[in-house]
């Protein structure tokens, strides 16, 4: 019964967002439907002249038949690509110019590590021994190691971990299958002044933990953190050249544009949409008063930060100077999977908080309707978008005017990556080696478009999926997606085959002779 409430929950959830999009196409178009209701209006009670009417008319529809068009192409990278891409540049100007001093507090405050372990025997020694090697005192810390109905030998790599590092103070804790159920059970054991979220298969770069914790002691307004992502640049380079090693560095550099440039300005003017879950940080006397973490909800990163925002009121803020490296993504199916499940998460987090505030003049105010509206209702727009460039030759649109305006989006959209490029330079100055890594992987720029175009279709394709497949970790990846595909185009195609023949089977029937 309660799988089947679920279920009907989900299927509610769906429809509402769907209406939603819906209302808010038709508002987009009321104001040029109304201008056409009007013009129509005094024509027919002849209040001006048949001529102006005509011109007016011919006006409107020269609007609609064009700005309405690449509006959907223009307007979508000025408001939520160029306006954060300058505003990053301006922090870092900011920053650079009225440069806080972070001091040394007293005495360092204890602090809490939690690590889900979810089948991690290859990369947990790895993990732990990233903490041992921080600049964080060793007594300071306390490290709870969550298992998460894992299989494998995890607990004996936790044992060899112990001895290997007998300044570590670390407990080992079974809980419920579930990312969000372990990470409760920690919290609850938790100790200490600060809670540090970390994932077991990533590496904390050396002055992470110090750089978290002394942001928090000079800055009482934050209560929640997120730090900085990075895929491995060792790791990356280990890939073999071309395309699989130029599909991580691209990785690469979205992640570093994405939190470094992106979350920057959105810390500065209080908008950042979701705390990461592989590395965050919390005061556990605020973290303690909210719900903790929904286990209905894969992407319970983004609803604890929801939390923090909308029911505690909290300020959510980057440490961009406390830095975690992750594993490069294994291949096309991860990707394919991880992207998914982070679009579906957005719906799932969308519903519980911004149900009564998805309306069309919250999206300049609220960070959780514009993400929405950009990630979800612009979507089918510009799939639309995309199609039509096809048929846009047929509309009386030159081969080089539609060639023209491609590439002059195309070139835009190159032209924000460039902002955001001045703006990660300038942020990893304190981090040499990681700087100078990104800074010569420049040539790459030009492909980001490219690389953001096939996320938007991964994207897109977790929409679709959320509304016919219930909420799971576990989701078909793009290989079984592919296969899955093409047996249903087999199917349907045997079926007019067999159609076919039994016709031709008919027509070309011998005559039996008499």
């Amino acid at each position: 019964l309660h799988k089947e409430y679920r279920r009907q929950r989900q299927m509610c959830i769906r429809d509402r967002l769907i209406i939603w999009h819906i209302l808010l196409l038709e508002e987009s178009y009321f104001m040029a439907c109304r201008s056409c209701c009007t013009l129509l209006y005094l024509q027919k009670h002849r209040l001006f002249d048949r001529k102006w009417a005509d011109l007016h008319m011919e006006l409107i529809n020269k609007f609609c038949n064009s700005f309405l068009f690449w509006a959907a192409w223009i307007i979508i990278p000025v408001m939520m690509e160029i306006v954060p891409s300058v505003g990053s540049v301006l922090v870092l100007l900011k920053k650079h110019l009225f440069k806080k001093k972070i001091l040394k507090p007293a005495i360092d405050p204890e602090i809490s590590l939690i690590i889900p372990i979810y089948n991690s025997m290859d990369t947990l020694e790895q993990c732990i021994q990233s903490i041992e090697d921080s600049d964080y005192p060793d007594s300071k810390i306390r490290i709870f190691l969550v298992n998460n109905q894992g299989q494998d030998n995890s607990f004996q790599v936790f044992c060899e971990c112990q001895r290997k590092f007998p300044g570590l103070h670390m407990q080992w804790l079974n809980a419920k299958q579930g990312k969000s159920k372990a990470l409760n059970l920690a919290l609850f054991n938790s100790e200490g002044k600060y809670i540090i979220h970390i994932d077991s298969d990533g590496l904390l770069e050396r002055s992470a933990l110090r750089n978290m914790v002394y942001r928090f002691e000079n800055d009482q307004s934050i209560e929640c953190m997120t730090g900085v992502i990075l895929t491995e640049p060792k790791q990356v380079q280990a890939y073999p050249l071309v395309f699989p090693r130029i599909l991580r560095k691209m990785e690469f550099m979205e992640y570093a544009q994405a939190f470094l440039a992106g979350r920057n300005y959105s810390a500065e003017i209080n908008a950042v949409y979701t705390l990461s879950g592989a590395f965050s940080a919390f005061r556990k006397s605020v973290v303690l008063k909210s719900q903790l973490y929904n286990t209905d909800t894969i992407c319970e990163d983004t609803q604890i930060t929801f939390q923090m925002k909308y029911l505690l009121k909290t300020k959510v803020g980057i440490c961009e100077d406390a830095i975690f490296f992750v594993d490069p993504i294994e291949d096309l199916n991860k990707l394919y999977t991880q992207r998914q499940r982070w679009q579906r998460g957005s719906l799932e987090v969308s519903h519980l908080f911004l149900k009564n505030k998805l309306k069309i003049r919250n999206m300049f105010t609220n960070v959780g309707v514009r993400t929405l509206v950009y990630d979800h209702t612009f979507a089918f727009p510009r799939l639309i978008w995309y199609l039509a460039l096809i048929c846009l030759m047929c509309m009386n649109y030159s081969f080089a005017q539609v060639g023209y305006s491609t590439l002059f989006l195309y070139l835009l959209y190159v032209l924000i990556g460039f902002f955001d490029y001045i703006s990660t330079v300038g942020f990893l100055k304190n981090f040499k080696e990681i700087r100078k890594y990104y800074a010569k992987q420049w040539y790459v720029l030009p492909l980001l478009p490219l690389f953001n175009l096939a996320v938007f279709f991964i994207r897109f394709a977790g929409v679709i999926n959320s509304i016919n497949t219930n909420s799971a970790w576990k989701t078909k990846n793009f290989t079984q997606e592919k296969d899955s595909l093409c047996k249903t185009i087999t199917d349907d195609f045997a079926v007019v085959m067999r159609f076919i023949r039994k016709i031709r089977a008919i027509v070309n029937k011998p005559e039996e002779h008499v």
